[in-house]
């Protein structure tokens, strides 16, 4: 019995410490790290939270239409170190920014770098591994 009751606690010691490296998402399942876009538009959110910091900007597009994308960015210690704050964007703010689009063609990213309408451009904290090509 007492093999059994070992074997138990073990078994779950185990999972209960693999549970949220499995929950965690990988930047290459999600995201294209070959691709790179740039938009610029209007903040319409900013959410401030783990594990992912995320923000909405509605793009205008060339037929005049306006889409909203949705861009992840790290974790929010990283974003702090990087000069963020949770004020950092604001409804109704103009930004650019570079990023790495989803493999699902859906209007989310990752973002890459934000430039702000003063001109500071900032880190977003991309998991995105490091490429050789420009930002556009």
């Amino acid at each position: 019995m007492k093999t059994y009751q070992r074997y138990s606690m073990a078994l779950g010691t185990f999972f209960c410490a693999v549970a949220p490296v499995l929950a965690h998402h990988s930047f290459a399942a999600e995201y294209d790290a070959s691709q790179q876009l740039k938009v610029t538009g209007t903040v319409t959110k900013f959410e401030w939270m783990n594990p992912h910091a995320r923000f909405y900007l509605d793009v205008k597009n060339a037929d005049g239409t306006v889409t909203n994308w949705n861009f992840e960015l790290g974790p929010v210690n990283i974003l702090a170190r990087n000069g963020w704050r949770r004020d950092s964007l604001k409804v109704g703010d103009q930004v650019s920014v570079v990023a790495n689009p989803a493999k699902d063609a859906s209007k989310t990213a990752n973002a890459r770098t934000v430039t702000f309408g003063d001109g500071r451009r900032v880190f977003a904290g991309s998991s995105a591994p490091d490429t050789d090509k420009k930002q556009e």
